[in-house]
């Protein structure tokens, strides 16, 4: 594949780490992604083991599997992290604490400390009944943000006014896509590119789904590349991105 002809405003199937070998260092201004978060990873008997009822709602998606051991879970997504951070210097990371992602996701904040440059809570309004008894709903999500000199906590880069942006987002979760029951609300994407980019800039997402951020970018005039797994989800997101209406302020 040769960058950009190939990459930019193209939803590319296939998986991120072997698409991402193709971008340069540097050439992507803002990453935005919210990964799987291994929901059916589940304990059992003290012991860590995949859910056995495939109609359970945690079955997210409709061609992944979505059940690492923990370890697999761990490194594959530190790689994915350490590429990420060389082809770009801000990642907005939107992740869950589950039982399935709970201590890599603990661990790999270990391991890039020095690249957090914050923490946004997102407040989806309610959340989902647990699972099982003695569990908290998780109403909530978390943004971690990176860059790659993650020393303080000033941006390098921001397009938002001093006193305008909290560290709580109050966005409802959206409506479930039949299609994809993991996709996030196009109106958590709208934040991140107003806030922290600017009109064609290249915004990338290595998990992209059925589309939102690509969707988010084509309304706000930013180029967009979409890296997805599944030959399913990369075609209904072309759909999907195809019958968006291009922005009027072009």
């Amino acid at each position: 594949m040769n960058y950009p002809d190939d990459f930019i405003n193209k939803i590319i199937c296939g998986n991120c780490l072997e698409v991402m070998k193709d971008i340069p260092n540097d050439s992507i201004d803002l990453v935005i992604t919210s990964p799987p978060y291994n929901m059916r990873t589940r304990i059992r008997n003290g012991e860590y083991t995949t859910r056995e009822k495939s109609e359970h709602f945690s079955k997210k998606y409709r061609y992944f599997d979505d059940d690492l051991s923990i370890d697999d879970y761990y490194k594959f997504h530190k790689k994915v992290l350490n590429e990420l951070l060389r082809i770009s210097n801000l990642i907005f990371w939107n992740i869950q604490i589950v039982t399935g992602s709970k201590e890599a996701i603990f661990k790999l904040i270990g391991d890039f400390n020095k690249q957090i440059k914050d923490v946004v809570v997102w407040d989806k309004g309610f959340g989902q009944p647990a699972m099982h008894e003695n569990v908290l709903n998780r109403a909530t999500e978390l943004i971690i943000i990176f860059e790659r000199n993650g020393t303080g906590r000033t941006f390098t880069k921001s397009y938002f006014d001093r006193g305008t942006m909290d560290d709580i987002w109050r966005i409802n979760r959206g409506k479930s896509n039949k299609e994809h029951n993991a996709s996030y609300p196009v109106g958590l994407v709208n934040r991140i590119l107003l806030g922290w980019s600017k009109e064609s800039d290249i915004v990338l997402d290595p998990f992209i789904g059925i589309g939102t951020t690509a969707i988010a970018c084509k309304k706000l005039n930013r180029n967009y590349i979409g890296i997805e797994i599944s030959k399913e989800y990369c075609d209904i997101a072309r759909k999907r991105v195809n019958a968006t209406p291009e922005p009027l302020f072009i």
